[in-house]
């Protein structure tokens, strides 16, 4: 394939010059691929510069064609999810167009100031940070599942709006589940040995970390507040997997939770459980198997409730994975498809709107795994029957759901609104280009003020805290704006913002405030 792009290269570099990476293409990898692709991010390596992507240029565009990257595996256009990274049909054709025409800068200028990234994190250092102690895989034979049981030191009750898993080790973490031990004696140190999850009631799962995974942010703006309560003494309990191949390899993996203040009123309680799951069913070698799971068993609901979120899991074997809901009239809420499962990539998806599910209602989930010698990620060769079980190399059938019980309105509110985090954090005063008046500032707006005049095609963006271009000012003439706290005619809400500015080539960075 390596050949074949640099002779797509040299027979297009003369003939096509549109785009460039100043003009076009690097705001599709500043919104699809920076997430995780910035320096400290989960990817391996960032993708923030025109030199950054000219040294992968190869890798991107083969992964672009068989459309591998930016990782997004749902499919259900009855349903709408946060964060979607998929490249629309332009954006391809775009980023491809450019590769094929030898991937040319343009004019540095005029390349769109990129968002900011905490190092390590997308939201930043929050309230509290908890961290596993240095740890060497044992994964030879067997995957190894390690548990780790960390204090909080909360001396009162506190409610989390949101949740990021930083990998000490990206390379070996396979996933992090994190669960909330309210009263610390749950559960323990497990080092040395596998362990599963907790299932004590006084447990609660709160989200998690695999491949491709974004920090989970309940909605905390009115009208819809959710969280999860942390109870004085709690300890959190962080469940470990890394993969066979990972033996010695090192990793210390940290979670940063960010609070409501002391005292928020009006927080609805999230319940994160595996509500969809089948433990009893056996792969035949040389088979494709489908298979199901509802809940609640052979009843219905008896309440109604609100989706928020949906994270199906299965291991190599698994080819399609998909849940409905189905409502006592039998209309069918399609809740999540996944036609091409992959192992690498998973993710809490949640929704743009809560999900309603009235009471007398059944969730369901379907499933096909694929046992043959035709599939390249059957561990086995020849393929051997698999059944249920925590290695990689057994199978898993789970779906969880993130929910809670439904107050009226609740599918209305668009939560892309309503997300934001870190409102405690301190403002970046340094030695920026850039400096912010007043910061905090209220609904009234700030104003801008450059040290250096912003040439006629310089560019000004303002970023949410998830990297996500919300305002863009066109060309300036002179060294002051005002930003009135307004995205598409909406008010933003209370959190953390940044303004990033090309300033005659060179970019500047400022972090905000908005308070109520």
């Amino acid at each position: 394939m390596k050949t074949i792009f640099t002779l797509i290269v040299a027979l297009n570099f003369f003939l096509s010059f549109g785009q460039t990476w100043s003009g076009e293409v690097a705001e599709i990898f500043y919104q699809k691929c920076a997430k995780c692709h910035h320096d400290g991010g989960g990817a391996p390596f960032p993708l923030m510069t025109h030199q950054d992507v000219s040294l992968v240029a190869t890798s991107i565009y083969d992964a672009v064609y068989q459309e591998q990257m930016p990782p997004w595996p749902p499919n259900n256009p009855s349903a709408e999810f946060l964060h979607d990274r998929t490249l629309s049909s332009s954006e391809k054709t775009t980023i491809l167009d450019w590769m094929t025409s030898g991937y040319p800068e343009g004019t540095p200028s005029e390349t769109p100031p990129p968002p900011v990234f905490n190092e390590g994190s997308i939201l930043g250092n929050g309230d509290l940070q908890v961290q596993i102690p240095t740890y060497a895989s044992k994964a030879i034979a067997n995957d190894d599942y390690v548990c780790f049981s960390l204090p909080t030191n909360l001396t009162e009750q506190r409610v989390i709006k949101a949740v990021e898993v930083i990998p000490g080790n990206p390379e070996i973490v396979h996933h992090v589940l994190v669960y909330v031990d309210q009263n610390g004696t749950e559960v323990t140190d497990t080092i040395g040995g596998n362990c599963a999850s907790p299932s004590s009631f006084n447990t609660k799962l709160v989200g998690g970390f695999t491949p491709g995974a974004t920090p989970i942010i309940f909605p905390n703006q009115d009208p819809i507040k959710l969280g999860v309560t942390v109870d004085p003494g709690a300890k959190i309990y962080l469940n470990m997997h890394y993969p066979i191949g990972s033996y010695g390899l090192v990793d210390s993996t940290k979670v940063i939770f960010h609070f409501y203040p002391p005292g928020e009123i009006a927080v609805r309680e999230v319940i994160s459980e595996p509500l969809l799951i089948n433990y009893a069913f056996n792969l035949p070698a040389n088979q494709v198997t489908n298979i199901g799971a509802a809940y609640p068993g052979s009843g219905t609901t008896q309440t109604d409730y609100s989706l928020y979120s949906i994270f199906p899991h299965m291991h190599l074997l698994g080819k399609e994975i998909g849940a409905y809901g189905v409502k006592p009239g039998q209309d069918t809420v399609r809740l999540i498809h996944i036609p091409h499962w992959d192992f690498d990539w998973q993710d809490f998806y949640k929704f743009r709107y809560l999900q309603k599910l009235p009471s007398g209602s059944k969730l369901k989930a379907y499933g096909t795994f694929d046992n043959t010698a035709s599939n390249i990620h059957n561990p086995f060769s020849p393929p051997q029957s698999v059944q249920f079980g925590l290695n990689t190399t057994d199978e898993m059938f789970v779906t969880y759901l993130q929910y809670l019980p439904y107050v009226e309105g609740d599918e209305s509110y668009d939560l892309s609104e309503l997300t934001t985090v870190g409102l405690q954090e301190l403002t970046n005063d340094n030695l920026s280009m850039i400096h912010a008046y007043p910061n905090p500032f209220f609904k009234e707006g700030v104003s801008l003020v450059f040290d250096e005049e912003v040439i006629q095609n310089g560019k000004i963006m303002i970023y949410n805290a998830m990297g996500e271009k919300i305002k863009v000012f066109g060309a300036l003439d002179s060294n002051k704006i005002f930003w009135d706290g307004m995205s598409n005619n909406k008010s933003v809400p209370a959190g953390i913002y940044y303004v990033s500015a090309n300033i005659n080539g060179y970019f500047f960075n400022k972090r905000l405030i908005k308070v109520e």
